[in-house]
């Protein structure tokens, strides 16, 4: 097995719906704002080669979109998917599974594109299964009205049309290949990969831990469904990672990609910061 980090893009996203109750003057410590109270976010996917399977976790936003809609996130940098992917010399035709932690829009928007007369919306890994779970799926296809903006149609019903939709059970390890994490904070059913990697646990954290900055428990974003369960679950999680050294792979920290956490006087807190080729070869 080997595991890549691909850059999908950097946007921004207002800093007090991405921390709730914890005010601006100690969270821009860590997540500093602009001057219009936004805030870097990545959107960092992961590349597995697991022999002859190529297994790509979440697609990030996309470019099918609106130039109004991207503008409500303004979107910077030069990465994009395709260009991350050939870096290491991959095609989006190769991807034979694409894994979708969840389907709000930075994370799925990238699955589904424009035909090349922007006449019909497609998959954009054609050769590829593309994973969900059948409850995440129902609670995304008959959104509540909170979630409602952050699961579009154009990403999700084109999937379902394909007839390239799977969905993940319990049986996860058999079907694609690791073991699934379930969380139920974020939203229904997110589902955050844990993957055996030379010799070290990896743990891609999706929204669960969206940056470092987010690790102290009351940290948790004003757009998860359920904070309280969010703050159980997180607790939970980061007992065990710091009791047994996971690497937590981080989805939409700008700066950092992996990170360590370690208990202390005060609870759970960040240990060390990493880029992924410090760690794994």
């Amino acid at each position: 097995m080997k595991i890549y980090p691909i850059e999908t893009g950097n946007f921004k996203l207002d800093g007090g719906a991405m921390f709730g109750v914890v005010p601006k003057t100690i969270w821009q410590k860590t997540n500093p704002a602009d001057a219009n109270n936004l805030i870097d976010m990545s959107m960092r996917c992961m590349l597995i080669e697991d022999g002859n399977r190529l297994i790509l976790i979440d697609t990030g936003l996309g470019d099918k979109q609106s130039q109004k809609f991207f503008g409500y996130y303004a979107l910077f940098g030069d990465f994009t998917l395709d260009g991350s992917l050939a870096k290491y010399g991959f095609h989006r035709d190769e991807i034979t599974d694409v894994f979708l932690t969840h389907l709000h829009f930075d994370h799925c928007g990238g699955v589904i594109e424009w035909n090349t007369a922007k006449t019909l919306l497609q998959p954009a890994f054609k050769n590829a299964k593309i994973w969900s779970n059948d409850q995440h799926w129902e609670w995304a296809t008959n959104p509540n009205p909170r979630e409602k903006a952050s699961f579009l149609k154009e990403n999700i019903q084109p999937i379902q049309e394909s007839g390239q939709l799977h969905f993940i059970d319990n049986n996860a390890k058999d079907q694609i290949g690791f073991e699934v994490l379930f969380m139920d904070g974020h939203t229904e059913k997110q589902m955050l990969p844990k993957l055996q990697y030379q010799e070290k646990t990896v743990v891609f954290m999706a929204d669960l831990l969206p940056t470092v900055g987010h690790i102290p428990l009351p940290y948790v974003m004003g757009y998860d469904t359920r904070p309280l369960l969010t703050l159980k679950e997180k607790e939970m999680f980061l007992n065990e990672a710091a009791s047994h050294n996971y690497y937590l792979f981080l989805e939409h920290d700008a700066t950092h990609e992996l990170c360590t956490v370690a208990h202390t006087e005060k609870g759970v807190r960040l240990k060390e910061t990493f880029k992924f080729t410090d760690i794994f070869i």
